[in-house]
């Protein structure tokens, strides 16, 4: 089991766990926060759930039928748990306001504090966890499921300043207010999950961070090539792509354009790990370079 699958199994193991209990309390307690935030629990677990296949699947390397891999897997599986959440918002809202209009009344509200309380310091350590191997991997996944689990964080410990206020004012709204403001929270959370999930699935370039690593990688090499131009850059998954239009000066031959190639290839890969270099190589022309038929070791 590599990595991503072990840390992806970490939280399908931690979201089942809290589901249990969360569900146990707010069935004893009568707040719906809590129940809110064990229906949020388990769309997180169906969103581990979903994480940890598309994890095993992206890593499929690539095959006839997938020539340039599985990676927008990932994305596709992105946009399915930001749905999920989406769903879980609603569902929490309608509870919410039913207890509005029913009238709450909770039980041992320190209980539901206690559990909210354990939520948080759980969600914390294995968020860290999907995020450092999120950062390491490039896994899409692993990010999504990490932004899950930190919203986690904040709604866990909302409902738990709600319960306490309402264990010392004895003011029953509060329990389906906050839960309302977590269900809030949660819309915000899928919104921004939706927009990182469907970049690579619609090709959009690499961040203005990454494409200054390219051309700094490329600028290494301004005493063996002109410039460049037609720059296209995707992701995939956790692969990057990036495709140019390099000019050299026309009097090198094959063997020596394609060892600048490779260095640049190299020099790129080495700034922007998991990245896969095209380069189409032109002759320099006179509006880029009149010193060519000097044989100089430089033009322009």
């Amino acid at each position: 089991m590599n990595r991503k699958t072990a840390t992806a199994t970490l939280s399908v193991a931690s979201n089942t766990f809290l589901i249990a209990v969360k569900l146990a309390v707010g069935i004893v307690t009568g707040s719906v926060s809590v129940l809110s935030e064990a229906i949020h629990s388990l769309f997180d677990l169906i969103a581990a759930i979903i994480a940890f296949f598309s994890v095993r699947l992206s890593d499929t390397p690539p095959d006839d039928d997938h020539p340039y891999g599985h990676g927008k897997i990932e994305g596709l599986s992105g946009m399915v748990e930001a749905l999920l959440i989406f769903a879980a918002a609603g569902l929490i809202i309608f509870e919410a306001v039913k207890k509005i209009m029913e009238g709450p009344e909770i039980a041992f509200p320190i209980a539901g504090v206690a559990v909210m309380a354990l939520s948080a310091a759980i969600n914390i350590v294995v968020s860290r966890r999907l995020y450092k191997v999120a950062r390491e991997t490039g896994s899409i996944a692993l990010e999504a499921d990490a932004l899950h689990l930190k919203t986690d964080v904040y709604t866990s410990a909302g409902v738990a300043i709600g319960l306490l206020l309402l264990w010392v004012t004895d003011i029953q709204l509060l329990d389906p207010i906050v839960a309302i403001a977590v269900a809030c929270l949660i819309l915000y959370e899928s919104y921004q999950m939706l927009s990182k999930a469907l970049s690579p699935l619609v090709d959009k370039r690499l961040s203005d961070g990454e494409i200054a690593l390219i051309h700094e990688a490329i600028g290494r090499h301004h005493d063996s090539c002109i410039g460049f131009h037609e720059m296209r850059t995707r992701s995939s998954g956790n692969v990057r792509y990036v495709d140019l239009h390099l000019e050299l000066p026309k009097y090198l031959t094959v063997e020596e354009s394609h060892r600048i190639c490779d260095a640049i290839e190299t020099d790129i890969e080495a700034k922007l790990p998991r990245t896969e270099v095209t380069i189409h190589v032109e002759p320099c022309s006179p509006e880029t370079c009149g010193t060519c038929d000097h044989r100089t070791p430089r033009c322009g």
